[in-house]
C-alpha cells in the first residue's frame, strides 16, 4: 500500500538471487529485455518479440519472464503458447543459445521461493513488488539489460540500484505510462550515461495511437499476433514499437555507433525473415 524503500527492494533481490537455481554463462555477452508489467495497458508481447529481433542480429539473448500477473499474457504465457518447455537445465540452455541465439528462463523454475507467491500475485491482481522485482532477479546475470518501468519513481529507483552493478543499462518509461516505448508518447531513457527524453519521431520514426499496440483478450490471441509480427505480417504500428525497443537494445550493448544504426540492424532482422528463424529454431529444440 505504500511505496517500497530502495533498501527493501535491494533486500529482496538479494535475498532471491541467493536462493535461485544458479545458471552460468559467462562465456557469452548476453542481454534482457523486460518490462517491469504492471502498466494495465494490456500491450501485446513487445518485449518478448523484441528479443527475437534482436537474437535474429546474432545478439545472445537471456530472456527471464514470467506469467502475466496483471496482463492477460505474460512473456511465459506466449513462450508456452509457442511451444517453449521450461527448463533449468544449463547444458540445454546453453544450447538454445549456441543455436537459436536466445533461451528463455521460466522465473518460477529459478526462484523457488516464488512458488508460494504466485498463487497470492494473481489472486490480489494488483502490482506489487514483485513486478519491480523481475528484472532484477535474472538468475544469469546478463551483461546489459533493456528495462522497462511503469512509473518515473520507479525508472529511478532502477537506476540507483543498476548503477551499483556492473551492467550496462537502459532504462526506458513511456511519459504516458507505458513499461516500454510505445512510440504513443515521448518516452524517458535513463543509461549508465545520464537521461534523455526522446520522442516518437526519433524512437520509431513515426507516431502510434494506443489501440494500435494492443494484445488480444485471451493467450491465443497474444500468441497469434506475435507470430504475425514476427512473420513480418504486422501493421506498421506495430512493427515499428518492437523495432524501436529492439533498437534500443541493441544500442545498449555498444555495438552499434548510433541508434539508427541499431535501428536499421532491427529492421534487418525482421525483414530477413532471421528473427523469425531464432524463434524456428529455439522451437525446434524442445
Amino acid at each position: 500500500m505504500r511505496s517500497i524503500t530502495i533498501d527493501e527492494l535491494q533486500g529482496f533481490r538479494d535475498a532471491l538471487l541467493e536462493l535461485c537455481v544458479p545458471v552460468d554463462f559467462s562465456e557469452y555477452d548476453t542481454i534482457d529485455i523486460v518490462g517491469t508489467g504492471g502498466d494495465g495497458k494490456n500491450t501485446f508481447n513487445i518485449s518478448t518479440l523484441s528479443c527475437f529481433i534482436v537474437a535474429g542480429t546474432g545478439q545472445k539473448v537471456a530472456k527471464h519472464g514470467n506469467y502475466g500477473a496483471s496482463s492477460i499474457s505474460g512473456a511465459s504465457n506466449v513462450m508456452e503458447q509457442m511451444g517453449y518447455k521450461f527448463k533449468n537445465d544449463n547444458d540445454r540452455l546453453k544450447k538454445e543459445i549456441d543455436e537459436a541465439n536466445i533461451c528463455f528462463l521460466h522465473a518460477p523454475l529459478f526462484h523457488p521461493a516464488l512458488k508460494t507467491v504466485g498463487p497470492i500475485r494473481k489472486n490480489l491482481a494488483m502490482r506489487t513488488f514483485f513486478n519491480m522485482l523481475g528484472p532484477m532477479v535474472n538468475p544469469s546475470h546478463p551483461k546489459y539489460q533493456l528495462v522497462g518501468v511503469f512509473s518515473l519513481e520507479m525508472a529511478r529507483i532502477y537506476n540507483y540500484l543498476l548503477q551499483q552493478t556492473e551492467k550496462s543499462f537502459t532504462i526506458i518509461h513511456s511519459l504516458d505510462g507505458y513499461d516500454e516505448i510505445s512510440l504513443t508518447n515521448d518516452t524517458k531513457v535513463i543509461t549508465n550515461e545520464g537521461e534523455k527524453v526522446k520522442t516518437p519521431e526519433q524512437l520509431g520514426k513515426r507516431m502510434v495511437e494506443p489501440n494500435d499496440i494492443q494484445g488480444g483478450s485471451t493467450v491465443e490471441e497474444a500468441a497469434k499476433i506475435f507470430l504475425k509480427i514476427l512473420k513480418g505480417e504486422g501493421t506498421w504500428a506495430q512493427n515499428a514499437v518492437v523495432l524501436a525497443n529492439a533498437a534500443m537494445a541493441l544500442h545498449c550493448t555498444g555495438n552499434y555507433k548510433t541508434y539508427d544504426d541499431a535501428f536499421y540492424a532491427a529492421i534487418e532482422s525482421l525483414e530477413s525473415g532471421k528473427a523469425k528463424k531464432s524463434l524456428d529454431k529455439l522451437i525446434s529444440l524442445q
